[in-house]
């Protein structure tokens, strides 16, 4: 676990605006402003937020399937460090891989599942159709699926079933890293506790790691060994999951953990409601860029720009002024049990 698989410094992805006949630019979206996190070896990084924070940008940056504006971003394979690029990464795309979150749209209605997981195959080279299908066979059922299903095509499947298409098209290549871009989020609730399952099992058995990306922090909790927490293109806390979930430093986290339901009916929860609305990742606030919405913030908190460090001991990063005087409520660690 403490050996590091994938290194990302400064990443950013801005999308142009634009306008006028000569689509002239006049301004940007800063979907990722300047991303900084490692990813460990065998570990599940939860990447959560909400919506438009710029998580699956984060995600689909690191494959290149859309192009970052700017940083870093290194993987440790064959014992060497590699930069991915527009030159490496058709190579690269055997170690990283991604599980994309509509298990309906991610798969060509018009192909058959055999050729829907042996496509990464036949574009990285394996030319033998045989060998091709006897690997798809071995994937599907790895997956929970079988040989009787790969003739098949995806309007014949549940939810469930398709996402486990997914995700063997995902391993096909035997990569090193998964980016799971939310692949549970369009599930029911009892297939995405089969999925989450069936994701830990193959990360044990094939010694996976992964970057999963979502909104459910229940869902987090569960599969995640650390989490990183973003808020308008930046990662504004990161930490071990029950370190972040017990005692959250920054008051984002806290917000967003106090909107976790309780199973419990007679439970009063405290949920606590940000004013304001997100502010536009084209125009962010100056000094930090959440402390128009936050009941923290101090005269600091509008002028400078906070930088993501280490609080205390055990690598609890926090994005905030406040952070060492400040007292967040968390919520209890569930059981891994």
């Amino acid at each position: 676990m403490s050996e590091i698989l994938l290194d990302v410094r400064g990443l950013e992805k801005h999308f142009p605006i634009t306008k006028g006949l000569f689509r002239r630019t006049v301004g940007l979206v800063k979907a990722v402003d300047g991303v900084d996190f490692q990813v460990r070896k065998g570990e599940t990084l939860g990447l959560v937020g909400e919506s438009g924070c710029g998580k699956t940008t984060v995600g689909l940056s690191l494959l290149h399937l859309i192009q970052p504006s700017a940083g870093d971003i290194r993987i440790h394979v064959n014992d060497t460090w590699q930069t991915v690029n527009n030159e490496t990464i058709k190579d690269l795309r055997r170690e990283m891989q991604i599980i994309f979150q509509d298990p309906y749209s991610s798969l060509d209605p018009r192909m058959r599942v055999r050729d829907i997981v042996a496509e990464p195959l036949r574009a990285h080279g394996m030319r033998n159709r045989r060998e091709r299908y006897e690997r798809v066979e071995q994937l599907l059922e790895a997956v929970g699926l079988g040989s009787h299903h790969m003739t098949r095509f995806p309007h014949e499947f549940s939810g469930g079933q398709r996402q486990r298409i997914g995700i063997a098209r995902a391993l096909a290549l035997n990569p090193s890293l998964v980016v799971c871009d939310e692949p549970v989020s369009a599930l029911d609730v009892s297939i995405q506790a089969q999925v989450l399952n069936l994701l830990e099992d193959l990360q044990a058995e094939f010694g996976l790691t992964y970057l999963f990306v979502a909104h459910d922090l229940s869902v987090v909790q569960h599969i995640s060994d650390r989490v990183a927490v973003m808020y308008l293109g930046r990662i504004v806390e990161m930490a071990d999951v029950d370190d972040l979930f017990a005692e959250p430093l920054h008051p984002y986290t806290e917000a967003l953990l106090s909107a976790i339901p309780d199973p419990d009916p007679d439970t009063v929860q405290q949920q606590i409601v940000l004013e304001g609305d997100v502010p536009s990742p084209a125009d962010p606030p100056s000094g930090c860029h959440f402390h128009p919405r936050c009941p923290y913030a101090a005269e600091i908190c509008r002028r400078e720009d906070p930088q993501l460090k280490v609080i205390g001991e055990g690598g609890h990063y926090a994005a905030c002024h406040r952070a060492e005087e400040l007292n967040l409520v968390g919520v209890s660690v569930m059981d891994s049990d």
